[in-house]
């Protein structure tokens, strides 16, 4: 979690801040690693549901759509995340010993980037952990409804929303600037309401500014396989109750750990 809690000494209170000041410039061209890719998933912490050795709850999954494999649920919300086990702990008629293994279950945050490396580490093996994305549902509905203000027909959204600022429809995303060190950042907001308020913040100097929709899949394959100069300057910016959290983490000594073999159900 050392990520997490470095990226909370620098940037405190985003939402309050709007990270600094818009900043037009150029961006020299360098290609991303698979680490630098880590690194930038590292800033956002997602939750998993495990026993108290830190083992994720699991299910296995059909053998028709991949033999020994299993999933695991990855919350975007820490607080649905204990909603959800609250809701097993509460189901009457389980045997003794399931009812003894959820009472056991908590809420283990780690960065997202973990969570990346493991499945580009697994992906060739057949009895790998999966991992099911639960979307905060407030971020979907605004998702949907920025993108049916845009004209776009959609009745549902699959992925983890990411929103963007952009200059106008068509042009780039707006910059900024963190005011402690000047570094340029491209700020991608997993928070609608973040990102509503960089927007309010430039459009009286940028009239057509707007947010576009984005997904999480899309972002990591754009970090994969572009050679953008500005995806140098690409940073997520968790929520505010994430960001809240990872201001709670211990600053020296925070274990980074990856999930272990799952505990399933």
């Amino acid at each position: 979690m050392k990520a997490l809690v470095r990226w909370g000494a620098t940037l405190g209170l985003v939402g309050s801040t709007l990270l600094g000041s818009v900043f037009a410039g150029s961006f020299p061209v360098l290609a991303l690693t698979e680490q630098q890719i880590k690194e930038k998933l590292d800033s956002v912490p997602v939750y998993l549901v495990t026993n108290k050795e830190g083992l994720p709850l699991s299910r296995p999954l059909p053998n028709a759509e991949k033999p020994g494999g299993s999933v695991t649920g990855v919350y975007m919300s820490r607080q649905e995340a204990q909603s959800f086990i609250k809701e097993l702990q509460g189901v009457q008629g389980k045997d003794p010993k399931i009812q003894q293994m959820v009472k056991s279950l908590q809420v283990t945050a780690v960065p997202l980037g973990v969570i990346y490396e493991q499945l580009q580490q697994s992906k060739n093996q057949s009895e790998r952990l999966l991992f099911a994305f639960k979307p905060v549902e407030r971020e979907i509905k605004g998702a949907m409804e920025l993108l049916r203000q845009s004209g776009q027909q959609v009745n549902q959204f699959t992925s983890v929303p990411i929103f963007a600022v952009r200059f106008s429809p068509d042009q780039g995303y707006v910059p900024i600037q963190l005011t402690s060190d000047k570094e340029q950042l491209i700020p991608l907001f997993l928070s609608k309401q973040d990102a509503q308020g960089l927007l309010t913040k430039i459009k009286p100097q940028f009239p057509k500014a707007d947010i576009q929709v984005i997904d999480i899949d899309g972002v990591i394959k754009t970090l994969q396989d572009k050679n953008d100069a500005w995806l140098n300057q690409v940073v997520l910016v968790p929520s505010q109750e994430s960001r809240e959290y990872i201001q709670t983490l211990p600053t020296e000594n925070a274990p980074k750990t990856a999930p272990a073999r799952p505990q399933q159900r």
